[in-house]
């Protein structure tokens, strides 16, 4: 088994097409293969996902260790297990679709959902080395471990990873930002305003418009290249930071590390940042009057360049050591920084896909 340079197979699913392809040390070495779903049959969708991964197999220049990827759910992980989806309505009452994989090609099958293996992407070959990195060539000695990954699409997605290892959670439910309470409506769920049904939703209402607008379109009047209410498109994405921020501001007082944020909407970032940043700056308090800031750490946009440069600042303060000349660094201001996503959501998806199938493959081999 090579479990240095393992060669990892891969699967983007979404309910039209199913894309393939292939990774080694974090490169894709295959042009991707793509096929229809065929969400209602399931002897036609295992069908077309054996076959699709057959043709990566053709393709490579070595046997494959792993297949991994991500799949919506709800799902037993650990199991290989897909349970009932609204996407792919075939997949009723449980399909074990990871033993189904190992029996087709006799070799493990890691399977998990997108916003962790997003988060996992991210923490090793995305936004967490990236920030470590501004933070070496500052002259900075601080290191972050900690990073909470957020996907802003069809839904609110969301994973955890603490000192490179992947919060699953006992229930395999770790990093479930969406069912956070709605700072608005607390009977409600945040995924409500942190989604494209939310932003069509909220554009609808403050525009009084009943036509049907994609995300897109809606970013596309908030700028004015549009037809449509400019006001009312811009507080629509406001309001989804807010209500993000507020998620995300609960999710920090536990885990403490950086935020990376990625998905299609985040492409609005523009009129989402200042709201989310807004929301993690919040200040909360004590029945004797007594304010303070929501979270212990300061929250930085890493994408404002001055912000971005106070927070890779060193130390603010020096503090001598007792009975002796030494002086030691004292950074008595805790930081987080918030980023958006260089790798992409996808990307940054297949590359947690495959660093998941080497961790757990060295695991094995060990």
């Amino acid at each position: 088994m090579n479990t240095a340079n393992p060669i990892v197979m891969t699967l983007d699913a979404g309910g039209t097409n199913l894309v393939f392809s292939a990774i080694c040390n974090g490169e894709e070495i295959v042009s991707p293969v793509t096929l229809p779903t065929a969400p209602h049959d399931l002897e036609l969708c295992l069908h077309t996902i054996r076959k699709g991964f057959e043709t990566i197999q053709s393709l490579l220049p070595a046997h494959p260790e792993a297949i991994s990827f991500a799949f919506p759910g709800p799902a037993d992980y650990e199991a290989g297990i897909i349970g009932d989806l609204p996407n792919f309505p075939a997949f009723r009452n449980g399909v074990a679709l990871g033993p189904y994989l190992e029996d087709c090609f006799g070799i493990p099958v890691f399977i998990n959902n997108d916003g962790n293996l997003f988060a996992y992407g991210e923490a090793l070959a995305g936004a967490l080395p990236e920030i470590n990195s501004r933070l070496e060539a500052a002259g900075n000695p601080k290191r972050y471990h900690n990073l909470l990954g957020v996907t802003l699409g069809t839904g609110f997605g969301g994973g955890v990873v603490i000192h490179g290892n992947l919060l699953k959670g006992d229930n395999q439910t770790g990093g479930y930002l969406w069912c956070l309470p709605h700072k608005k409506h607390g009977e409600l769920i945040a995924e409500e305003s942190v989604s494209i049904r939310g932003i069509q939703r909220i554009y609808t209402k403050l525009s009084g418009d009943t036509a049907s607008y994609t995300p897109k379109e809606i970013y596309e009047i908030a700028e004015g290249l549009k037809e449509g209410n400019q006001e009312a498109a811009k507080r629509a994405f406001a309001e989804l930071g807010e209500v993000a921020g507020h998620a995300i501001a609960t999710a920090l007082t536990l885990i403490d590390g950086v935020v990376v944020i990625g998905g299609g909407i985040a492409g609005a970032s523009k009129y989402i940042l200042p709201a989310l940043m807004k929301e993690l700056r919040e200040d909360t308090g004590m029945t004797d009057g007594t304010r303070f800031p929501r979270l212990q750490m300061k929250a930085y946009n890493l994408e404002n360049p001055e912000e971005s440069e106070a927070f890779l600042k060193t130390a603010d303060r020096y503090v001598k050591v007792p009975e002796s000349q030494k002086e030691v660094a004292y950074q008595t201001e805790r930081r987080t920084g918030v980023i958006l996503s260089r790798l992409g959501a996808s990307r940054a998806i297949a590359l947690g896909a495959y660093w998941l199938a080497v961790s757990e493959l060295r695991k094995k081999n060990n």
